[in-house]
């Protein structure tokens, strides 16, 4: 059976990562979180007392770093490493969030980034999320999906997430942070966030995890011409 290239996009807190993650883990692929990686970059960035704005020191900070990603648990995140350091926890911060989008808006960062990515994906049996997978990374995957939710659902989601990690966000606070990204997402020049024309849409608010990610297995089983079992 063919290992295809599954391609996962939506606004940031519609669930991508965890659908994604889930979905790799029943498929046996390999799960790759396009968006740890630029969170990567601006932690390095930070780290480096670097310009976020300057692209010019942005791919430096980028290019002194060795990034790699490694499987973690079973259904879990991957582990975020540079030059062997585990960053994983570090990129979940909320200044490196912020940082994450003005690294985002640079033409030549996000190639740096794209290659990688496209390396990751080349033989297929990869679940890859993101914000410009199916329209740019991988406009060829054999099966793309487009997941959304209401901003205030997005946002409840930020909150507990940042509560798990011991941050005390009010969620109107959050609620006009992920407005602003949504609006720096699909508003930059290159690779901005937008639906591709050949992706499925799916609303994932008041819908648990485990139903999305059966509906997008029976999906997964159409195109790979299996029946959609286990």
């Amino acid at each position: 059976m063919k290992r295809l290239q599954v391609a996962i996009d939506g606004p940031a807190g519609a669930g991508k990562s965890t659908v994604a993650r889930r979905l790799a883990q029943r498929l046996g692929y390999l799960y790759i979180d396009t968006g740890a990686m630029y969170r990567a970059v601006a932690l390095l960035v930070l780290e480096a007392g670097a310009d976020g704005d300057d692209e010019e020191q942005v791919l430096a900070a980028a290019r002194a770093g060795d990034l790699t990603l490694e499987p973690g648990e079973p259904g879990g995140a991957p582990r975020v490493l540079v030059n062997s350091r585990d960053i994983t926890d570090a990129i979940r911060r909320p200044e490196v969030t912020e940082m994450a989008s003005r690294v985002a808006r640079h033409p030549r960062v996000r190639a740096w980034l794209t290659e990688r990515q496209r390396a990751m994906a080349a033989e297929g049996g990869v679940v890859m999320d993101g914000r410009d997978v199916g329209t740019v990374v991988l406009p060829d995957a054999e099966m793309k999906v487009f997941l959304t939710a209401s901003l205030r659902e997005r946002a409840r989601r930020r909150q507990a997430e940042l509560a798990s990690r011991g941050y005390t966000v009010p969620l109107d606070e959050l609620e006009a942070d992920i407005a602003r990204r949504d609006q720096l997402d699909a508003g930059r020049a290159v690779a901005p966030l937008r639906q591709a024309p050949d992706a499925v849409l799916v609303d994932t608010t008041d819908r648990s995890i485990d139903e999305v990610v059966e509906e997008l297995y029976a999906l997964w089983a159409a195109r790979a011409g299996c029946g959609a079992r286990g």
